[in-house]
């Protein structure tokens, strides 16, 4: 009797094995799902990142037509007339226009001071997504 257990604990049957690949599978699908997540994660960040680069931008742009109208008045340039420039029409560096869409907004104060806001939004896989930054500008040369 001793031989017939000792060939019966030999091997693997089928019901360890069957029980031991669907482990595996169980255990590798939950990391392919990580590492999707995680890439998705990645994505969002990086365009993310671009997205407040590019936001950034827009306000250094309006800032530096700024300095322009205030330190180098003429006839065309000045605050007040800086004041009554539309915004939409300042020319700024380009960017990805496939991926993002710039805004930039102009909310006069004071007689010394606008609030320059700009929106870039992107959308991908996961959805629609913006991001908005703002300063305020004063005229600073009395």
């Amino acid at each position: 009797m001793s031989k017939f257990f000792k060939q019966k604990n030999k091997g693997f049957t089928l019901v360890e094995t069957l029980v031991a690949i669907s482990i595996f599978s169980v255990s590798l699908l939950g990391l392919m799902s990580i590492l999707a997540s995680s890439i998705s994660d990645t994505n969002y960040t990086k365009k993310k990142i671009a997205a407040e680069y590019l936001a950034q931008e827009g306000i250094e742009c309006v800032r530096n037509v700024r300095d322009t109208y205030v330190l180098y008045p003429d006839a065309t340039h000045d605050w007040s007339k800086f004041v009554a420039l539309n915004v939409n029409n300042i020319t700024c560096p380009s960017y990805d226009t496939a991926t993002f869409s710039r805004t930039i907004q102009k909310v006069v104060i004071s007689s010394d001071e606008v609030k320059i806001s700009t929106t870039v939004s992107w959308t991908q896989s996961s959805g629609n997504y913006s991001i908005t930054f703002s300063e305020n500008l004063f005229n600073w040369i009395e």
